[in-house]
């Protein structure tokens, strides 16, 4: 688990921060945190990580595709209880767990994992 701490001024700079604390989190758990090095099949899916991201658009969600799987749903606007920037886990390929926000992308000082957002306690 990475703790993410920056803050955004756009869904765009947050979601970038989001993948990138979730790609640290990829390299800490494949290098035993730092106790060995990153080779082979792991140093290949971080060097490709980027490149498996998708970021795509709906009417009401930011949808982003990890290779292909969906890791996580960003809200666009505030609804209803969610505000601009939450993240929301998956609860299927086209539609996000509305229980909980389980961070908020443009606020930073949230957990996430290279499997994506944490599930509530």
């Amino acid at each position: 688990m990475i703790k993410v701490e920056k803050t955004a001024d756009n869904l765009v700079d947050g979601i970038t921060n989001m993948m990138n604390g979730a790609k640290d989190d990829y390299i800490q758990m494949s290098t035993s945190y730092g106790k060995k090095e990153l080779v082979g099949y792991s140093k290949e899916q971080v060097e490709q990580w980027d490149n498996k991201t998708k970021v795509n658009m709906g009417k009401k969600y930011i949808k982003i595709v990890q290779d292909t799987g969906v890791f996580a749903f960003v809200m666009k606007e505030d609804s209803g209880r969610f505000k601009k920037g939450d993240i929301l886990k998956a609860a299927g390929y086209n539609k996000p767990a509305l229980n909980s926000p389980r961070g908020n992308v443009l606020e930073g000082n949230y957990a996430i994992q290279w499997t994506g957002p944490l599930y509530l306690k």
